[in-house]
């Protein structure tokens, strides 16, 4: 090594040292000047020696002026989310869930819930590769060149004891003052505020010029290390260790042995967390061994390992000014309360939620009511009560719920057994007809690129009336109209072309039929296999498929029997869309276990949980969480669970164990 290369290597270790110092340890051991004039001379150095370049060179730190569009990358683990928790007694629930699934001692270990974007970044040979948004949870966008710019993020790890190659997540976040500081400079340019700091935080990630995303100053709070060759079998040793190597994980982590440590932590960070200097909303409950997680497993959802506990909702007091009535795309109508501006949990709050007919009735508004506002979960602002004794007389007018559509006069129905009042009119209202077509082409979906105005403009204009009227378009048609392009008249042709190799379970998520979610929608592709089959489908052959409960179904079978769809599907499918699985997917599937239902309980040695379920699913078998009538098979391992045992001898199920079932395959 040459004394340039070896002078390089030495200052970058001494500003990576001096940055971990600053931004992870709060303790900086040099003034910014004199960080400042290292950082020139590297700067000096590597634009004299160009041959010693390096991507993670601290010097990289401020982002360049280049635009790209962000890649899509699949995740190696799959970014799940947790299930959320509100109460004490929910907590201890899932404590002693815990204790019967494992029979045998265990920690958790308590951290606090950041309010922020969740990002996936992947080391090899100690350098920053890749950065990963959390997606949906299966792939997500490459953010590396804007994570490089977050400067407690490190590019090169200290010290030599890391794996050649393992992930660790977190949570990007924008500090209070950062975010106070970025909304008065906005005010002062009269442009939109941002709404809180956790949508800053990930419209910053969005951002196509990492250069602007470094001056946000954005921060990062990591939290879960994954790998083949982690160096400890505690989640909490391998947090302790990944600190070392020059990661920001925070020091409020701790372990619990028994449910009141749990509470204690709880109580404790509920009144301390308000001094943090970025937003928090809850506590994070976590199995400390990583084989015991990988014992408890996952639902199709969430680690059965790890649960969210939030805190309750702040309040604050303002007043109702007036109530307007919204409609979604599948014509439900959400009404919703425009109020004076208050300041809640950090954010200014100026709409509330009022959910439904019954919740108006049961609050008793009148306008001119001073109504008291929390944040359900902390993000989406509601309005819980009304301060009657502050009411003036006269009152102003009493809320109550419309009758008729107030997009394209219908009258509204309710459905029994349900709280929302729908437009029946699916083909003619234009909310629903645009909201429809919106959701189509988002991106978890058919991902066309367009937004919602342009298809308002679209729809105004004539172009559009359904979703199989976008393949219609032309490059001609839409240059004629105002505000066009060429170059964006042929982004939009190139994504719909684009859209027509999108497999058939986002196809049938993006038809926008009532219920039917992304996970549904991907159970009953894999059921059906095809379009065809589903639209000759019964209400019970729908009932038999995993999760798929009567009121799912009967949307369904209500969808198909519309002659509209039906003509709007024919259209499509003549486009070139999916409408049917992959046959390539299809390979290794069987029937071996079709119209086997199981259930699966206890602690398995030779595969998980997961996939086993994974196995019966693809040889055409049925998983259930309860023991029922309909069960056929228990699959058991090592402490199932007694009650499940008790009810299988009842109703005559038969329990088999792991070998008995890896011989039903081989069979």
């Amino acid at each position: 090594m040459n004394e340039i290369e070896t002078k390089i290597n030495s200052l970058r270790k001494k500003l990576i040292q001096h940055n971990y110092n600053y931004y992870v340890l709060a303790s900086p051991t040099i003034s910014d000047r004199e960080f400042d004039e290292l950082l020139k001379e590297l700067e000096q150095i590597e634009d004299a020696y160009p041959q010693y370049a390096d991507p993670c060179s601290p010097t990289r730190r401020v982002g360049s002026d280049l635009s790209k569009e962000f890649e899509q990358v699949e995740h190696t683990y799959p970014m799940l989310s947790l299930g959320n928790t509100y109460s004490e007694d929910e907590v201890r629930e899932f404590y002693n869930r815990t204790a019967r699934l494992l029979n045998e001692p265990f920690e958790i270990v308590a951290e606090l819930k950041y309010d922020g974007t969740s990002i996936s970044l992947i080391y090899e040979g100690g350098k920053l590769k890749r950065a990963i948004t959390r997606g949906d949870g299966a792939r997500g966008d490459d953010v590396t060149a804007n994570v490089k710019t977050i400067r407690s993020i490190p590019l090169q790890l200290m010290g030599d004891n890391y794996p050649d190659k393992f992930e660790i997540r977190g949570e990007i976040l924008l500090p209070w003052a950062e975010f106070d500081r970025l909304n008065k400079e906005r005010e002062d340019q009269e442009e939109p505020l941002f709404a809180n700091p956790r949508n800053a935080a990930a419209g910053t990630l969005k951002q196509q010029n990492p250069a602007v995303v470094a001056s946000r100053r954005l921060d990062a709070c990591l939290y879960y290390l994954l790998g083949e060759n982690l160096p400890a079998g505690t989640h909490y040793d391998n947090l302790r260790i990944a600190r070392t190597w020059g990661f920001k994980i925070p020091d409020v982590i701790r372990t619990c042995q028994t449910p009141d440590d749990i509470f204690d932590y709880l109580a404790y960070w509920d009144a301390e967390r308000k001094k943090l200097p970025v937003a928090t909303d809850g506590v994070v409950l976590k199995v400390n061994s990583l084989r015991q997680q990988r014992n408890l497993g996952f639902t199709a959802k969430s680690p059965r390992w790890a649960i969210a506990y939030k805190f309750q909702a702040e309040q604050a007091v303002t007043r109702l000014l007036s109530v307007t009535f919204q409609i979604g795309r599948t014509g439900a109508v959400t009404p919703v309360a425009n109020l004076e501006p208050v300041l809640l949990s950090g954010t200014t709050i100026k709409r509330a939620s009022l959910h439904n007919a019954d919740i108006i009735r049961g609050l008793d508004l009148h306008i001119g009511d001073y109504v008291y506002v929390e944040k359900g979960g902390e993000i989406i602002p509601k309005i819980v009560g009304v301060d009657t004794g502050s009411r003036t007389m006269p009152a102003g007018d009493e809320v109550s719920f419309i009758s008729n559509c107030p997009e394209c006069g219908s009258p509204l129905v309710r459905i029994e057994g349900e709280a929302a009042h729908y437009c029946p009119n699916e083909s003619g209202c234009p909310t629903q007809i645009k909201g429809r077509i919106e959701h189509f082409v988002s991106r978890r979906a058919m991902d066309i690129h367009i937004g919602p105005e342009t298809v308002e403009d679209l729809y105004n204009a004539g172009y559009i009336k359904n979703i199989a009227d976008l393949y219609t378009l032309d490059l001609p048609g839409l240059l004629r109209l105002e505000r066009w392009a060429e170059k964006s008249a042929q982004n939009l042709m190139d994504s719909l072309e684009e859209s027509r190799a999108v497999p058939f379970e986002r196809v049938l998520f993006a038809l926008g039929i009532r219920y039917v979610g992304e996970a549904v929608a991907k159970r009953l592709a894999y059921a059906f296999l095809n379009i065809g089959q589903m639209q000759e489908a019964t209400l019970e052959s729908f009932m038999q498929v995993n999760d798929i409960g009567e009121r799912i179904a009967q949307s369904v079978v209500n969808y198909f029997a519309e002659e509209n769809n039906r003509l709007i599907i024919e259209r499509l499918k003549a486009c070139g869309l999916q409408m049917a699985v992959d046959e390539t997917i299809l390979t290794g599937r069987s029937e071996r276990l079709k119209n086997i239902s199981f259930v699966i309980s206890g602690i398995f040695t030779r595969h998980s949980r997961d996939e086993y379920k994974a196995m019966i699913e693809q040889n055409g078998g049925k998983c259930g969480g309860s023991v029922s009538g309909r069960t056929d098979y228990i699959l058991a391992g090592d402490n199932m669970g007694p009650a499940k045992l008790e009810k299988a001898k009842k109703l005559n199920v038969k329990v088999i164990n792991e070998d008995e079932f890896l011989n039903m395959l081989d069979e």
